[in-house]
């Protein structure tokens, strides 16, 4: 299995957010070291148009992979455009390639515990991939729509004729969004299906600081304070 580690350069919420330092490296470090940490890798590959984002990701332990190409690395590329890309690199090169995992380099603090359950999850041969989620902090029956001034809900839905909106966010149903934990893949799915999820997902609920996700300078503040609170999270990714 092959570890992809996207890290577009360009970001606009947080300048060069992937490589932003906490804890003394960039943030990218951290998913670096921890792929590196995963048995069933192969190998770990960066995958970035930039060649300065490529330099730290080897600093750190990453494999060698050529540039992503900038007409699919913009705000708006769709994920599938650089997958496919990576997938015919491989192939090139004569890299094996049947299996890959995403691990996006905003999530610094997935835990052993979190691949293993997901490889694991993986091994089941009728799952066509595994995808990190969480329970959703806003619920979509609190989500409206804006049109001229006049807002509606996507979800007309009612609990005993009183609508979600003005529910109580423990009354509604359970529902998860995804994060930027993992992903597993099979590359025949990508050929079967030209999309990386497939038809069955399996849902990997992640636990603790598993799901996190930066993307503010809030997210930041808080990243360096988690790392400064919880020295084993370096030890374990023998950053000093």
């Amino acid at each position: 299995m092959i570890a992809f580690i996207p890290a577009r350069s360009g970001s606009k919420r947080v300048k060069n957010k992937n490589i932003i330092k906490i804890g003394g490296h960039p943030l990218i470090a951290y998913t670096v070291r921890y792929a590196k940490k995963v048995k069933s890798f192969d190998k770990v590959f960066c995958i970035t148009d930039s060649k300065k984002y490529l330099n730290l990701a080897k600093k750190y332990g990453a494999d060698d992979f050529i540039l992503r190409p900038k007409n699919i690395s913009g705000e708006k590329s769709s994920d599938i455009d650089w997958i496919r890309w990576a997938i015919n690199i491989c192939k090139k090169k004569n890299i094996k390639l049947n299996n890959f995992a995403i691990l996006r380099p905003t999530n610094p603090f997935r835990s052993k515990n979190f691949i293993e359950r997901a490889i694991k999850a993986f091994k089941n041969k009728s799952i066509d991939s595994v995808r990190g989620i969480e329970k959703t902090k806003i619920h979509p029956g609190k989500i409206w729509k804006l049109k001229n001034n006049i807002i509606t809900p996507i979800l007309k839905k009612y609990l005993k004729g009183t609508p979600w909106h003005s529910c109580q966010y423990a009354a509604l149903p359970t529902y998860y969004s995804q994060n930027a934990s993992l992903e597993i893949c099979r590359v025949s799915v990508v050929k079967k299906y030209g999309q990386f999820s497939g038809k069955k997902i399996f849902g990997l609920v992640s636990k603790g600081y598993d799901g996190f996700d930066i993307n503010y300078m809030s997210d930041i503040i808080e990243a360096k304070e988690i790392i400064r609170k919880n020295k084993q999270i370096k030890k374990f990714l023998n950053l000093k």
